[in-house]
């Protein structure tokens, strides 16, 4: 722990240091599920893990009632300030032990085991930053960004909430804040949102992560930050930070692909689908390690010279009529019309065909794009079978409260 690194809350603006941090907490002797209602209170329990105990960290407005009494089951007392409900199955704690819950983007969300060594994977010196976290309190990417203030020298961080995030800009500013970690959604609202504004920030680093980055948020990203260097992460819960990009591109490098280097993960493409032997890897509930080669269940395609991963392999790949299209590839084409902030595609069932092509999209700030605009324009793009029959306009970008758009 670097106890001088300091930890801002922005609803408060109350500064401390994880040394102060430390002092609030000690390690339970039992597995507690630690239930928070802002990031910050999450914070004393981190610290203690140092000195043992077993952990997970859940967001209250995650946990629903079904899943309070599958962690009890699962031998975790549930704390939520210092109101406890024990376990209903317990048993000793395993010291040292992290657990995640995954974003559930794919069903109910899953257990994942780690240890703050497997979550910390930044490794060398970094230049002194001072970071927002903007995450739901336990989640993959918010541990994150935690071990980075919790173990590297100079990275301060700035807590925002989920349910805060309309107005971060401004505490931003107020504290100082030089590098930024968020969701392509996170970021496509920011732009939409915050124009202009977004010069005044003083950014080093911006860092994307969570879902599939395509080109035109990046580019996006550099003009509204010229001084930062535009980052995205392909992580998950369970093979850990796995690709790292720092060009500027969508995609990475052909040449990564099936290559052998100590200390890092080995990236696959099998049968269009992204596989990764990870050194980062996590267990499953049970305590089985993730090892090996993993079957990410993301689809990518190689595509003049790049990897590109265009989202989940059972939702973007659409037979129209015998005809494959992938709706990662419509969708990443309707963002990089310079009048549109957002889309999201899928398909729809259809007569004769099986499956038609439909889209969700906003437009950008005072943009007056159509419908009718879009289906045009992706016509002249894209096969025939490929245009979407169907495109809803909404008014904003959708997220959750993991700062995506599963929509």
């Amino acid at each position: 722990m670097i106890a001088g690194n300091l930890v801002v809350d922005a609803r408060t603006g109350r500064r401390t240091t994880w040394g102060e941090l430390a002092q609030r907490s000690a390690p339970r002797s039992a597995p507690t599920a630690h239930v928070v209602e802002h990031s910050v209170d999450a914070l004393p329990a981190v610290t203690a893990l140092e000195d043992g105990g077993e952990m997970l960290v859940v967001a209250s407005a995650r946990l629903d009632e079904s899943l309070a009494e599958e962690l009890r089951a699962a031998g975790f007392d549930l704390a939520a300030g210092d109101d406890v409900r024990a376990a209903t199955s317990p048993r000793a704690a395993e010291d040292g032990r992290v657990w995640l819950l995954t974003s559930g983007s794919t069903g109910r969300p899953k257990r994942v085991g780690h240890t703050l060594a497997s979550l910390s994977t930044v490794t060398g010196e970094l230049a002194p930053r001072t970071w927002l976290c903007p995450y739901s309190p336990g989640t993959y990417a918010w541990w994150q960004v935690i071990t980075l203030g919790l173990g590297v020298p100079g990275q301060d961080l700035v807590l925002v909430d989920p349910a805060d995030l309309d107005d971060w800009v401004t505490p931003a500013l107020e504290h100082g804040v030089t590098a930024v970690s968020g969701t392509p959604t996170f970021w496509r609202r920011t732009l939409m949102r915050h124009g202009p504004e977004l010069g005044k920030l003083p950014l080093q680093q911006v860092t994307l992560g969570g879902e599939p980055v395509d080109q035109a948020v990046l580019s996006q990203l550099s003009v509204a930050f010229p001084d930062a260097r535009v980052s995205w992460i392909y992580a998950s819960s369970e093979v850990g930070a796995s690709i790292v990009v720092h060009d500027g591109r969508a995609g990475f490098p052909e040449e990564w692909l099936d290559r052998d280097v100590p200390g890092r993960p080995r990236l696959s493409v099998v049968d269009g689908e992204l596989v990764i032997t990870s050194p980062h890897h996590g267990t499953d509930a049970s305590g089985a390690e993730m090892a090996g080669a993993v079957r990410t269940g993301d689809a990518a395609r190689i595509e003049d010279g790049r990897v590109l991963v265009t989202g989940r392999l059972d939702r973007d790949e659409l037979n129209v009529g015998g005809s494959k299209v992938s709706a990662g590839s419509v969708r990443d084409l309707l963002q990089s019309h310079p009048d549109v902030a957002w889309a999201s595609v899928r398909g729809r069932k259809a007569p004769l065909v099986g499956t038609m092509v439909v889209a969700d999209v906003v437009a950008g700030q005072g943009a007056t794009v159509s419908a009718d605009d879009l289906t045009r324009w992706a016509a002249e793009r894209l096969p025939e079978y490929a245009v979407p029959r169907r495109i809803k306009m909404l008014a904003e970008i959708p997220a959750k409260e993991t700062l995506k758009s599963d929509v």
